[in-house]
């Protein structure tokens, strides 16, 4: 089995301390300002908002949205997430595929009638197997963003950490709206380049039949700005505006779900594997 260690995933790197306090309340969690990662994280961030320009997101595009890197059922990508190890991070030492399963069962339990809920809350990392092709965990995990407009404050570490970005001088895009129309919805936006995007494009490729509020969750599951902040308003149409709550909705589970009470995998694999056969199924191209 091929380990691979990404690096700190801000993604995962503020929430619960689980080791040293398994009670920790919301407003804790996602603190960008002290902990013992933030240095690790900030360079994350650094080099994330240096590089992820529009250029490069629509090389990203046209690198990872034919699906021609290999071919896999989807429970088999969920546990190569195993393989992802982050050796910085003091804080979550059970592998990748336990949140999964955890944020999954909050969602079964809160939602039991929505099976396909429940199999979002599975799936809604496996686009981090990016790293096993060696992309750089600054173009795979973290928050995401537009690029191709003005970088909104809401961003983490806006203030000191797009200087070297190209698209930050460009007067074509460092404007409100920049390359888009006003309310242009958000399917016709560039994001920063991440598994957000990957794993959609890549359920879209093989024409999984998740609903559609379950592609926007897992689409736009890190794109904070928005669903946590409300920026981005102005690119947003009726649509967006009718799936934000769902977003908003599965945030809650994958941000509180992670707990030191580690589910049973091997038990639920046969439940989720039904789910998989139902909305997933088969070998995928990805």
């Amino acid at each position: 089995m091929r380990l691979i260690n990404i690096g700190p995933d801000p993604s995962l790197a503020y929430r619960p301390n689980l080791e040293k306090n398994g009670n920790k309340e919301k407003e804790d969690y996602r603190n960008f300002e002290t902990g013992s990662l933030i240095d690790r994280v900030f360079s994350t961030y650094k080099l994330m908002h240096t590089n992820q320009c529009l250029d490069f997101v629509k090389q990203k595009h046209s690198e990872w949205t034919r699906c021609n890197h290999t071919q896999m059922g989807m429970m088999d990508a969920i546990m190569s997430l195993d393989q992802l190890v982050d050796e910085s991070d003091p804080d979550v030492d059970f592998p990748n595929s336990f949140h999964a399963f955890q944020t999954a069962e909050g969602i079964r339990q809160a939602h039991p009638d929505k099976d396909w809920f429940q199999l979002v809350g599975l799936i809604h990392d496996v686009g981090k197997i990016m790293a096993l092709w060696d992309e750089p965990q600054w173009a795979v995990v973290g928050d995401t963003f537009p690029v191709g407009c003005q970088y909104q404050n809401s961003i983490v570490f806006r203030d000191n950490t797009f200087l070297d970005n190209p698209d930050d001088k460009n007067p074509s895009y460092n404007t409100e709206y920049g390359i888009y129309e006003p309310n242009c919805g958000l399917d016709k936006v560039f994001m920063s380049w991440g598994h957000d995007e990957y794993l959609y494009r890549v359920l879209k490729f093989n024409n999984c039949s998740i609903p559609e509020e379950g592609l926007y969750m897992i689409r736009f599951h890190s794109f904070y700005p928005w669903h946590s902040h409300g920026d981005y308003m102005h690119l947003c149409n009726e649509k967006d505006l009718r799936m934000l709550p769902w977003v908003k909705e599965f945030n809650k589970f994958d941000l509180y779900t992670k707990t030191t009470d580690l589910p049973d995998v091997d038990k639920l694999k046969p439940y989720y594997q039904s789910l998989i056969n139902k909305y997933c199924t088969g070998v995928l191209k990805w």
